[in-house]
């Protein structure tokens, strides 16, 4: 992990994802590691292309919410230039369900939770990234995301839904980690997180990796 590297975590939105809980887990991880972080809860600063440029990394943490359409293009404009994004749950992945510009920068978009909170098994599908590197599959009880993903995603780890809440996807094998790029920045998704309590050390480690590599001039 590289240290003085600067991360803006951003949260709010609906209430129910626990956001301050959340990116303070993340946020103290990351400090842990040698990194700047400055956490808040406000869209506003993804509008001031100059304070944006001091970011390494941007995570968003604002499930269901709205966004203008000045910080949205900040935003884009900010990781298409090469700062990384990465976030979890719908936190990020269900943030601005009307911007499907967003969508198309993050990889994926919620779309359903079968049974709600439940037992499922996490698989890691890609051992050799250093994301993953040392992890061995793991149970989770909570929501299992299922989700819209872009076919172009390098997929970390995928979990196979049973069918028991809807038997239609039986055998479902979704994505639940992922890294791509949306032009010059590196984007790094995970669809756990649902509470802080979800917060187990893999799911910690997922993210805070997955973080780092996302960050300018980050791991590669």
């Amino acid at each position: 992990m590289k240290p003085n590297i600067k991360a803006l975590m951003i949260q709010g939105g609906w209430q129910g994802h626990e956001p301050a809980q959340t990116v303070e887990i993340m946020a103290a991880a990351l400090r842990g590691d040698g990194m700047s972080v400055d956490v808040v809860d406000s869209l506003d600063p993804l509008a001031d292309a100059e304070r944006l440029g001091q970011y390494a990394l941007i995570s968003i943490c604002w499930t269901m919410g709205e966004i203008a359409k000045e910080p949205l293009q900040g935003l884009l404009q900010a990781v298409k230039g090469g700062t990384g994004f990465a976030g979890w749950h719908g936190g990020a992945g269900d943030a601005f369900r009307a911007k499907t510009e967003y969508q198309f920068m993050v990889g994926g978009q919620w779309v359903a939770h079968p049974g709600g909170i439940i037992d499922y098994t996490v698989q890691i599908t890609d051992r050799a990234d250093p994301v993953m590197a040392g992890l061995d599959d793991f149970a989770m009880h909570s929501e299992q995301y299922y989700m819209h993903v872009d076919p172009g995603n390098h997929v970390l780890a995928a979990t196979e839904f049973a069918g028991q809440h809807a038997p239609w996807i039986a055998g479902t094998v979704m994505p639940v980690a992922w890294k791509r790029h949306y032009g010059d920045g590196r984007v790094f998704y995970c669809s756990l997180g649902h509470v802080a309590a979800d917060f187990t050390p893999p799911v910690v480690t997922i993210m805070r990796r997955g973080m780092h590599w996302a960050a300018r001039h980050g791991n590669s």
